[in-house]
């Protein structure tokens, strides 16, 4: 009996403590206002009112003005929390009204103060002012504004019209290397909150992803009568590589909805983070896509590689110049395209010109059209002689997806005017005698050597005609055998293969160190194509993944050598269409191309 009424003693007091933290804590209850300053017109932004009790009755918001619009709310969610130190106990309690508003005009609007009654009293709060200017990036779009979502009740069943995805591409019938643009885009009458996805690797694909804002903005569409909430949620540019039908297939992507549990208990509340909604996972699953690639038609001579829609330009940086200085003529490819993957052009000069490796330069950017943008090549070139010249024009042939045809664009001639050097040697002036030329009969007496004195018929002479005539002998012999076999130029390129790759690879590695990740994938790509082209004897526009792998079979290469090579050649094509590959993967696929080629060798004698 005395235990029972030590634990009732206990139980009295503690719950008098109890009441007497509540009642303090009542008596400080206020509403505090929390809101954004300033928002663009378009945006959403939440507007909060906190009373730090849970004893709230007629809870009523100030006459919002027109220039905002109340898209949710109020949404109430209550917060408690208990605490004991040396036997004192504390009691925090609160309750939280928010409406979800967006702007709909540019100005300075104040929101009146709210009402409501605390704790048996009259309370207000502090009115806010907001100011309203510029515009979000889906109002500057145009696009509709966002309806407010439905929240549904905890345990709701989400059909397949409350929320789906919707796939599109922009073309289903295209020509290798044509670009492809997939969307993903969001349906939702439902308060979606989260929503993931990826796109998987893909086999006959580069696929690369457009950047779309992180921030989501949301605008209305109407389909099959209803009313829908609606974001482009992402979108792939997708490079066919290979001709066919491909699937791009079903992509799962895992969401989150909101929904409203009314019966939360407030101890469930607080440890549910305050609020009376739960959080519903739905698996959405957005379906696969065909696309049907065509191969291109037979390639004419001189095709530069190019599929897309181009224009070019020729210039130089000077019209007269000196014999012996230098010109550079820059040659532009405008587009949009598979512009990484275009050859150099090819400027033939007269006989009097030097020409240089073409320095190239990349203004290109990958947007939803595919690659744009231009491709500069500047070749220098050094006249030696003056004279009046005509630097030939330039043909690029490439494949035009508008007509579905190879056209062929050509450049302006351009006339050059060089002019006599400074440097000697640029030009020849015969005004002035020079010792070797033939001087004039000589009129004074000369010598006259007696015949039998001649060196011509005599032994020395002979032996001197015998020996010219065995070293003339030699040299015919040398010189023919060195022609037979330079005339087999698929021989001689395929012996060399290894060496300009090498001094590809050479330049690539400087590449790599300067960090120089675009040039050093272009270069490695060049090594890699040009030395099985010149190895296998096949012109690079007819090289494929597989015939090199179908030729490099019949040459008895290994298998994970074959792989090795082909996975580089990915590695650099995939990077040329995804920039900002770290040093280490460059790295890695310097030394897999290395290596590689290094086996090849050693299989292919």
């Amino acid at each position: 009996m005395k235990y029972l009424y030590f634990i009732l003693t206990i139980a009295l007091s503690f719950f008098s403590v109890f009441i007497k933290g509540g009642e303090g804590k009542a008596e400080a209850a206020s509403i505090t206002t929390q809101g954004p300053s300033q928002v663009a017109v378009g945006e959403q932004f939440n507007l909060r009112y906190v009373v730090k009790t849970t004893d709230v009755r007629g809870f009523r918001l100030g006459d919002v003005p027109d220039a905002f619009e109340v898209l949710m709310g109020p949404i109430t969610s209550t917060q408690q929390s208990f605490s004991i130190v040396q036997g004192k106990t504390t009691q925090t309690e609160s309750v939280t009204y928010t409406y979800v508003l967006m702007a709909n005009k540019n100005g300075t609007f104040v929101i009146p103060a709210a009402h409501a009654r605390v704790n048996g009293k009259p309370a207000t709060s502090q009115a806010i002012r907001i100011n309203v200017s510029g515009k979000t990036q889906s109002a500057q779009q145009g696009g509709g504004q966002r309806r407010g979502s439905r929240v549904d009740r905890a345990g709701a069943q989400i059909s397949g019209n409350d929320l789906f995805i919707r796939v599109t591409a922009n073309k289903k019938r295209v020509y290798e290397q044509e670009p492809v643009l997939l969307t993903y885009k969001v349906y939702t009458q439902v308060e979606l909150t989260q929503l993931e996805g990826k796109m998987p690797d893909l086999n006959g694909f580069h696929t690369q992803e457009v950047p779309l804002p992180q921030q989501k903005s949301f605008h209305v569409e109407t389909v099959n009568g209803r009313t829908y909430n609606c974001v482009t949620w992402s979108q792939y540019v997708m490079f066919p590589q290979m001709s066919g039908k491909l699937e791009i297939p079903s992509i799962t992507f895992k969401g989150i909805v909101v929904q409203q549990n009314p019966n939360v208990d407030p101890f469930e509340a607080f440890f549910n983070g305050g609020s009376g909604y739960i959080e519903v996972k739905k698996e959405l699953k957005a379906p696969a896509v065909n696309i049907q690639v065509l191969p291109l038609p037979a390639k004419p001579a001189g095709y530069s590689g190019g599929v897309g829609h181009f224009t070019v330009s020729a210039s130089l940086d000077k019209q007269t110049v000196k014999a012996g200085d230098p010109v550079n003529v820059r040659f532009v490819v405008n587009g949009t395209g598979n512009m990484k993957l275009l050859k150099q052009p090819e400027l033939n000069l007269p006989k009097d010109f030097d020409k240089y490796d073409a320095k190239i330069t990349d203004k290109t950017k990958l947007t939803a059209n595919g690659v744009t943008g231009s491709m500069i090549y500047d070749i220098l070139v050094v006249p030696r002689n003056m004279g009046e010249y005509v630097i030939p024009s330039i043909s690029f042939i490439y494949f035009d997806t508008q007509s579905n045809s190879y056209k062929t664009l050509t450049t302006e001639p351009l006339p050059l005017t060089v002019e006599k050097g400074n440097a000697g040697g640029a030009t020849v002036d015969y005004s002035q005698r020079v010792d070797n030329d033939i001087h004039d009969i000589k009129k004074n007496g000369a010598p006259i050597e007696k015949t039998d004195d001649s060196f011509f018929g005599s032994g020395a002479y002979l032996l001197l005609n015998g020996l010219v005539f065995a070293i003339f002998l030699s040299l015919v012999i040398i010189f023919r055998k060195r022609a037979s076999a330079l005339s087999d130029v698929t021989a001689v390129r395929g012996r060399k293969a290894n060496k300009v790759a090498v001094k590809r690879l050479k330049k690539a590695a400087r590449l790599m160190a300067q960090g120089n990740g675009g040039e050093f994938y272009d270069e490695v790509l060049r090594a890699l194509w040009g030395y099985v082209g010149d190895k296998l004897a096949i012109p690079v526009e007819r090289l494929s993944r597989e015939n090199i792998t179908e030729q490099f079979q019949l040459h008895s290469v290994a298998e994970e050598v074959i792989e090795s090579f082909v996975e580089a050649i990915d590695e650099c094509e995939y990077a040329c269409f995804a920039p900002g590959d770290t040093s280490g993967n460059m790295q890695k696929t310097y030394a897999k191309a290395t290596d590689a080629i290094t086996k090849i060798e050693e299989d292919i004698k």
